[in-house]
């Protein structure tokens, strides 16, 4: 997925301006409705301006949808820090999965998944886009190489780490999904460490060394 920082030679104040524009107009009038004239009048620039920076509507939606996942707090250039190395890991699961919940679960971020699957029919294109989002694979990559270090030292036995990384990541976004009707209802707190806690603890069972 594009990444959203400004092309070279690109204000990046405008840039910034059409991405804040352009998640108002799709969150307002959806995908299919949303126009780049009102994307580019909503930021006080011109449609060459939108085009300039986005190319076309479908990479300004991909940006804006990047842009929602960085400002969750799982930025993909800091992703050694998702899960801590405390030598619990049990704790240091349950801490990336109350991270990773925040983070699928924050509003702009819903929305933004809840409108993608309403216009599914209409440009499959755009699921086929978030599904194969790099970001995504690159948290799923930070987990597995976690868990084949825990399979080396023997603290768990894990034989197919990325496996049980994506595992760990459906679960916890199945769950909080559920829970939070797709984003509508905010989760409190402590039902998400819960969430997370109980992902964790099947995680660890399933892989726990004979």
């Amino acid at each position: 997925m594009p990444q959203p920082t400004a092309p070279p030679g690109r204000s990046a104040a405008k840039h910034e301006a059409i991405l804040r524009a352009a998640t108002e107009v799709f969150l307002r009038d959806g995908y299919a409705r949303a126009s780049v004239d009102a994307i580019a009048a909503t930021a006080g620039v011109g449609k060459q301006t939108v085009y300039g920076h986005f190319g076309d509507k479908e990479r300004l939606f991909l940006a804006v949808v990047a842009k929602a996942r960085k400002a969750t707090g799982v930025d993909p250039e800091d992703l050694g820090t998702l899960v801590p190395d405390t030598g619990d890991a049990r704790a240091d699961l349950q801490s990336a999965g109350e991270r990773l919940l925040r983070a699928i679960l924050a509003p702009e971020n819903m929305a933004l998944h809840r409108l993608t699957i309403a216009e599914l029919t209409h440009h499959p294109e755009l699921q086929r886009s978030w599904r194969d989002d790099g970001n995504s694979q690159a948290i799923s990559d930070a987990i597995a190489t976690y868990l084949a270090e825990r399979d080396r030292r023997g603290d768990l036995a894990v034989p197919d780490p990325p496996l049980a990384a994506r595992q760990f990541i459906m679960l916890l976004s199945a769950e909080g999904q559920v829970r939070s009707l797709r984003g509508v209802q905010t989760l409190a707190e402590d039902e998400i460490r819960e969430i997370a806690r109980q992902t964790t603890d099947l995680i660890v069972r399933a892989h726990r060394p004979s």
